[in-house]
């Protein structure tokens, strides 16, 4: 008995579209990272596609001025700067030591501004094939919008909102 081979076509030819980059797997992989459990999460599991799919990782944390500090005395504001340092820093110190615990290397870039416009530009100048990101601990969000919706919404790349 023969083999049968049946081959339907239904709608248009398949072309690549815009989310289509030609390779098997993203080849950078962004996450936007703070101190919140969702956003750790999210670099979590950007670093553990990153090794998996042997993509460079592109870990982006934003600093948004308070609207306060740019109001107040230069004692406030000097204040404020030196606490946006230590947590870069913490924050540094804990995700080159947690990339390097599953072998993935990273680039850690610090932006300054509203946080979705950062994370789009800096997934764009990155040449992102994939944002990750946290989803909002904030109630108020699922009313309003969060980054995470922002970005889903303006994206021109695949955008993974991790809880």
């Amino acid at each position: 008995m023969s083999p049968v081979h049946l081959v339907e076509h239904y709608g248009p030819e398949w072309e690549p579209g815009p989310y289509e980059r030609g390779t098997d797997g993203p080849r950078v992989i962004m996450a936007g990272v703070d101190l919140s459990q969702t956003a750790l999460r999210a670099a979590a599991y950007a670093a553990g596609l990153a090794r998996r799919q042997r993509s460079r990782l592109v870990l982006v944390h934003v600093v948004v001025p308070s609207a306060w500090a740019a109001m107040s005395v230069a004692g406030v504001a000097d204040l404020q700067q030196q606490t946006f340092e230590e947590v870069i820093e913490q924050l540094r110190v804990d995700l080159l030591a947690r990339a390097a615990q599953v072998g993935v290397p990273i680039s850690f870039v610090v932006r300054r501004g509203e946080a979705f416009a950062e994370l789009r530009d800096a997934a764009t100048e990155a040449h992102a094939d994939m944002v990750v990101v946290g989803a909002s601990e904030q109630a108020g969000h699922r009313l309003v919008g969060s980054v995470a919706n922002k970005l889903v919404r303006a994206a021109t790349w695949p955008v993974v909102v991790v809880p």
